[in-house]
């Protein structure tokens, strides 16, 4: 049995001072894969950079308090990949891969459009760059793949509270939708949501920091595990955690049998 959990730390330096490292010691995870550093190299604690029993593989922003990815491993990976191969895009810190035999784990960082239409383009020139690059993992021969991370896009109206009024809003946008849409179509398993078909409330993973939200779960579920059919079979079980607080997002935890 392999568990891996995806995690948004909204700061890892802030979620550390909550407890996460803590929580991660009793979580039983054999992978963590983390989003939203807000830190970089020199930023971290020894234990922000190995907590006991794992070891760190980070993806820093170059922009200091800026985005940045992580995964954390019980097992030394055979190897340690960084970036997409779009140099805007991996300056901030979006994507690291980890291979273990022939799986591979990725936690990825799609950005957020909700700032400015600006930053909206930026969230679809992202998109546009990804998926060839979801294609080409797909297409490697012998290979599982499972993508962990914060996709910032919530697919359908079961995976948010109000989805009538947010259908012009960044993360519910038709265009954002279609592309989850196809991703799915090309072979790529949303593995939540095949394990819980009918799940909606439970099933969020962020709510916003306004009007009380987590305490009416107000939420979205944007955080995913997307993966290879064959690996995408071997889940057995998935929850998102939501016992402590550590961010404005929780941990999605799902274990495979491997």
């Amino acid at each position: 049995m392999m568990r891996i959990v995806s995690a948004n730390l909204n700061g890892i330096r802030s979620a550390t001072a909550k407890g996460f490292f803590d929580w991660l010691q009793a979580s039983g995870a054999d992978v963590l894969c983390v989003q939203e550093l807000k830190a970089q190299a020199a930023d971290l604690t020894p234990g922000m950079q190995a907590p006991a029993g794992y070891q760190g593989f980070f993806h820093y922003a170059g922009k200091k308090g800026y985005s940045g990815v992580g995964i954390y491993c019980r097992r030394q990976p055979d190897r340690v990949l960084s970036g997409i191969g779009h140099p805007d895009f991996d300056a901030e810190g979006r994507f690291i891969r980890a291979d273990f035999g022939s799986l591979s784990v990725i936690s990825l960082y799609v950005p957020s459009g909700s700032s400015s239409p600006e930053r909206q383009e930026a969230k679809f020139a992202f998109l546009d760059e990804l998926m060839p690059v979801m294609d080409a993992l797909r297409q490697e021969e012998g290979r599982d793949f499972i993508v962990c991370g914060d996709w910032n896009i919530a697919h359908q109206p079961i995976d948010l509270k109000n989805w009538k009024g947010n259908q012009k809003n960044s993360g519910f946008l038709p265009e954002e939708r279609e592309w989850l849409t196809r991703l799915y179509a090309s072979g790529w398993v949303d593995v939540y949501r095949r394990l819980l078909p009918g799940v909606g409330e439970e099933g969020y993973t962020w709510w916003s920091n306004r009007g009380q939200a987590y305490a009416r779960n107000v939420g979205w579920r944007i955080d995913l595990q997307v993966a290879t059919p064959e690996v995408a079979s071997r889940a057995v079980a998935a929850q998102v955690y939501k016992e402590r607080r550590f961010s404005d997002h929780a941990p999605l935890c799902i274990d495979y049998e491997l």
